[in-house]
């Protein structure tokens, strides 16, 4: 599968896909972005082996981790944004790492365990989309009650009619 997720892209691979080929890593490069951040996409079961590698090539900075419901009954996605913060540095090297999973089992590994600060950002996005992130020490509400009942940002979540929030005293 290595072949078909990283053949006919070279036209848009960058600088870290071209490095991540080279080492025999798997990714499929999606372009760039408005300010020229390189976009790679993940398979779920590869996030942990490009993290490390990631952390080892320098990216020490997780900036950023979202999710987001791609279409009504379709995927979900977890991004990350890493950056390579190095003294002096005028212009850190960016990176944005996109994963996506089925909606029917949405696992992905945490990065909690090589960059500290997917803590809450994990948390949010396991509570506002129903994403799993294995090995998460903490992986619970974080914006919504504990007795909530489903996913309020995917797409095809229906709102309840009614709900009573909890007396606070």
């Amino acid at each position: 599968m290595l072949d078909t997720y990283t053949n006919n892209t070279n036209k848009i691979q960058g600088r870290l896909s071209a490095w991540l080929a080279k080492h025999n890593l798997a990714h499929r490069p999606l372009g760039f972005d408005y300010q020229g951040v390189e976009i790679l996409q993940i398979r779920s079961e590869d996030l942990l082996s490009i993290a490390v590698a990631l952390y080892v090539y320098g990216f020490n900075y997780l900036r950023s981790q979202c999710a987001y419901d791609v279409a009504p009954g379709g995927l979900l996605a977890s991004v990350y944004h890493f950056t390579k913060l190095q003294d002096d540095a005028d212009q850190p090297e960016e990176v944005c790492i996109k994963v996506f999973v089925s909606r029917q089992n949405p696992r992905i590994p945490s990065v909690f365990w090589i960059w500290k600060s997917a803590d809450f950002q994990e948390r949010e996005s396991y509570d506002m989309l129903g994403i799993f992130y294995e090995s998460h020490p903490r992986l619970k509400r974080i914006l919504m009650p504990d007795s909530w009942i489903g996913w309020p940002l995917r797409k095809d979540y229906i709102v309840p009619d009614f709900y009573e929030p909890q007396d606070a005293y």
